[in-house]
């Protein structure tokens, strides 16, 4: 089952990486008494990723939070050091979180988990963007192609804010 808008968002924990090494972030700290923004993707340095999806939030992340947006998240079933890796690549600096599901756990249990096997690149997530109050979905938009990026973009989230 797919999360829905009006679900709480499930238990987890992240990793993020950080001047002494991986840290984790749990769930109840990344969304508790916060308004987030987590855009997930199916690979760190892949093509529509790192040309589109990350550039439209680094690009928007002012309009962003002036809309009362706490954090600005980006999820990727890899690890903390690839998503520390990437975050520099992109000059994300402070506006994005980079976060890893490096298990996919968290994708797993939204339900939004993608196989791409296929291409080598085993269990990933599907391309979405949700907007999360305290823990509870209020936005949640998830791309029927992997490969596009058409409702999960920083500009499609500001207009729907």
């Amino acid at each position: 089952m797919t999360i829905q808008v009006g679900d709480q968002l499930p238990d987890a924990t992240f990793m993020t990486l950080t001047e002494k090494g991986p840290a984790p972030i749990p769930s109840a700290e990344l969304f508790g008494g916060k308004t987030v923004v987590l855009f997930a993707l199916p690979g760190a340095f892949t093509p529509t990723c790192s040309a589109k999806h990350v550039p439209s939030y680094v690009a928007h992340a002012d309009e962003l939070k002036s809309k009362g947006v706490d954090t600005i998240a980006c999820l990727s079933v890899n690890d903390a050091f690839v998503m520390g890796a990437w975050g520099k690549d992109q000059k994300v600096g402070d506006k994005i979180l980079m976060l890893a599901d490096g298990n996919g756990d968290f994708t797993k249990k939204l339900g939004l988990e993608l196989d791409l096997a296929g291409f080598g690149m085993g269990l990933r997530s599907k391309r979405y963007a949700l907007v999360a109050k305290d823990g509870k979905v209020v936005s949640l938009s998830v791309e029927p192609n992997p490969s596009a990026m058409d409702v999960s973009s920083a500009q499609a989230v500001l207009a729907s804010l």
